[in-house]
């Protein structure tokens, strides 16, 4: 295992790199007890609070019983204080890990938690508490004597509950100080703790580390509470804050990493090792940094670069970063972001800015609003504290399969098909038939007036501490899951679509173009598949360059199948008062969805885990990363209103030194440049990840990127870790042969075409 450090703490390093040692040994040693498992086995051990025997407990509505669970919540959670933190506060019941109100009675949990949302953190850091309270205070008021006065309770006791909670780590803080006295051998104890606690109770934050401690707070309640928020434009927050004391004299650039480097640390306090299935830090706690505010200014400052410090000095991948670029953005933003990223573990991750927002502008937001786009906590685009979120995912390979091909149980498909259009009409019908499908499925969900138009949200589950953290729920009266928020979306995810555009494009030119088979021959060694039909699977698998190979032709297909998906979903935006707003992913569905799956036509058997996201089949993408993202940005990507990740899989030896630095920041311009929308870059070397399997022991903090999160690979379970790996082998992971990342055409569109392969292949 290579590290590298100058102190007694080490991080998982790729051979040939180093990390810098800005922060003190004391943060570091902190970093490491985290992410070592200290905490996280901590909170393990205290599962939930128990609500037997409350009196009448039986007899009450749900939200009463919510509102007594978050009040015993906060009552009886232990209270961790980590030697030397600098922020305090900690999500202590372990079932809040597992995304669940950590409140159980008769042996049952109550209430699941809420997640895929970045809720609003700029009104407390505006108003504070108090401020939180006096609008609260106000909106009960207004709804007394109202079916909306309940909720409106409810809030005040979140709040109570809150307050109450802070106010036990006050107190513990004050015992610890007092019973240190004098022997503090770093002689700060936690008098600053105290004092940025205090603050956030009596109003907004006046300094850095109040506002650094007040975004924790807000967060750490809602996850003690069984939730999994955002964060969102953490530089955005905090940089006038810093600004402010840097001017003032207050604290030094030093101090502050020092600061924001125990809100990451902190951040990894569910750290607990073992096999978690998809990985252990998958927790949507993302951060988004750079770019423009509200007002069209730049965001960009000292805590951009802060941020990037923490993640290349310790290695924490437990907040998923994305960066927003532009045209405009300065170099020395892509320098840093490139340094970081080539150091492996996939936490910093790009978003192309101006397509973004217009992409908002197109589905009628406002130009401030969609200047402040933030993420779900995943990567799927959001109006951060105003969003209530849901996605669906779908496989469009399988409606290929089963459903256009019938299983590939057709009788006289030469006939039903006889040319390629009538395939693609066919395929997209059973695409709009399940975009319709999910419209409907959502709007049966919903009331309805007796003229049959939207008569509201159903009610819910209740949530509402996460409602009081999302504009628009304490005045309406209404929770997040009710029509509180000002934006409800419920997006599609069209997934396996590279593998269907890969599919019809192999069918398109071995039935209708080359004439090598009849598609009835074709179906029939399908059914069987491929068995007694290698040389025709190798064919296919070789002679054809499919979609990441920059092939105007297979692009194409996938660019007009996500057209048509995207007027599908325009086309359920009628009279229901949410947004059908299309995205593409899997999120690691292709493992999930792999075993139902037939053989396909580009030469894949049944079975195969096949593409992620919006990403090239493996072992497809030979043409390197600039050809995969030039068949990206060849799709309406504008029109996918919550996104479309594509992920970009480097090996170490291709990002080093300068050359490498420059090649990856040439790689960020030209995905912006060609209108790109989200793109994940993980450095990883697939012997290394394939020791890691072996020798788990010796590679505890080594992190892959697996979706819009990131885990230790050791904590993902086998059929992860083969897929990541997997998706590591596939393909020439060296740009195309060139130290430009130019394969055959660069990203400015030089040299050769990418049509078929040649003929030697």
């Amino acid at each position: 295992m290579k590290h590298a450090s100058s102190t007694q703490y080490t991080f998982y390093t790729p051979e040939g790199f180093a990390r810098p040692v800005r922060l003190s040994e004391e943060t570091r040693g902190f970093a490491f007890r985290s992410l070592h498992h200290e905490y996280g086995l901590d909170t393990l051990r205290n599962d939930s609070v128990c609500l037997d025997g409350e009196p009448g407990l039986e007899g009450m509505t749900p939200l009463e019983r919510y509102d007594l669970a978050i009040r015993r919540i906060a009552e009886k959670a232990p209270v961790r204080i980590c030697p030397g933190e600098r922020i305090s506060l900690a999500a202590t019941l372990g079932a809040a890990v597992r995304h669940t109100v950590p409140a159980k009675a008769n042996g049952e949990y109550l209430f699941p938690g809420v997640s895929h949302l970045t809720i609003d953190f700029d009104f407390v850091l505006e108003n504070g508490l108090p401020g939180l309270r006096r609008e609260a205070e106000l909106a009960a008021s207004r709804f007394e004597g109202t079916p909306k006065e309940a909720f409106s309770k409810s809030v005040l006791n979140a709040l109570d509950c809150f307050e109450l909670w802070i106010g036990r780590y006050i107190d513990a803080l004050r015992r610890l100080d007092a019973e240190n006295a004098g022997s503090d051998p770093a002689g700060r104890g936690y008098s600053q703790n105290v004092r940025s606690l205090e603050a956030l109770l009596a109003g907004p934050p006046g300094s850095f580390c109040e506002a650094v401690q007040c975004i924790w707070a807000c967060f750490a309640f809602a996850r003690l509470c069984g939730c999994w928020p955002g964060i969102g434009r953490i530089d955005r927050m905090l940089g006038k804050y810093l600004r402010s004391d840097l001017e003032a004299g207050i604290l030094t650039l030093d101090e502050a990493r020092e600061i924001l480097a125990h809100f990451f640390i902190k951040g990894c306090e569910w750290v607990a090792g073992g096999d978690c299935g998809s990985g252990d830090a998958q927790h949507y706690q993302n951060l988004v940094i750079a770019g423009i505010a509200k007002d069209g200014s730049e965001v960009t400052n000292e805590v951009t670069y802060l941020v990037l410090d923490i993640i290349e000095e310790l290695g924490i991948s437990d907040f998923p970063t994305t960066v927003r670029l532009s045209r405009r953005s300065e170099d020395r933003l892509l320098e840093k972001a490139a340094q970081v990223i080539r150091l492996g573990g996939g936490t910093v991750a790009v978003y192309n800015e101006d397509l973004i927002i217009e992409a908002f502008l197109r589905r009628g937001y406002a130009l401030g609003e969609a200047r402040e786009f933030a993420n779900d906590g995943c990567w799927e685009v959001q109006i951060p504290g105003t969003t209530d979120f849901t996605y669906v995912p779908f496989d469009a390979l399988a409606i290929l399969e089963k459903q256009t091909f019938r299983g590939y149980n057709i009788d006289g498909p030469d006939n039903e098909f006889p040319d390629f259009e009538s395939v693609l009409r066919a395929f997209s019908e059973d695409l709009r038939a399940a975009v319709k499908g999910i419209g409907d499925s959502f709007k049966a969900s919903y009331r309805r007036n007796p003229d049959g138009s939207f008569g509201g949200f159903a009610a819910a589950f209740p949530c509402t501490v996460i409602s009081v953290f999302e504009r628009g729920c304490i005045e309406k009266g209404l929770s997040y899951f009710e029509g509180g928020p000002a934006y409800q979306v419920r997006s599609p995810h069209i997934g396996g679509l590279p593998d269907a555009v890969n599919s019809l494009y192999a069918i398109k030119k071995s039935v209708f173009d080359d004439g090598l088979v009849t598609l009835g021959e074709l179906f029939a060694i399908l059914r069987d598949n491929w068995e007694g039909s290698e040389p025709l699977r190798q064919y296919m698998l070789n002679r054809y360059s499919y979609y990441g190979t920059d092939n105007d032709e297979a692009d194409g297909i996938a660019a007009r199948i996500l057209g048509e998906f995207a007027d599908f979903c325009d086309s359920q935006n009628e009279g229901f008062g949410y947004d059908f707003a299309p995205g593409v992913s899997t999120f690691g569905r292709q493992l999930e969805w792999a075993p139902g799956r037939l053989a396909a036509a580009h030469g894949r058997k049944q079975g195969e885990v096949l593409a992620a996201n919006f990403s090239p089949t493996p072992g497809t993408d030979t043409l390197g990363a600039t050809a995969v993202i030039r068949s990206y940005c060849r799709c309406p990507l504008v029109r996918m209103g919550t996104g479309a990740a594509l992920d970009v899989r480097l090996l170490p030896q291709c990002v080093k030194g300068n050359d490498g630095i420059s090649a990856l920041k040439g790689l960020m311009r030209g995905f912006v440049s060609l209108g790109g929308f989200f793109m994940q870059i993980d450095v990883q070397d697939p012997g290394i990840l394939l020791e890691a399997q072996a020798h788990p022991e010796n590679y505890g903090t080594l992190s892959v990127r697996v979706s819009g999160w990131n885990a230790r690979f050791v904590t993902l379970n086998r059929e992860w870790q083969n897929m990541v790996i997997g998706q590591s082998l596939g393909g020439d992971k060296t740009f195309g042969g060139d130290k430009t990342f130019g394969g055959d055409k660069d990203l400015r569109g030089n040299a050769a075409s990418g049509t078929e392969k040649s003929k030697e292949n």
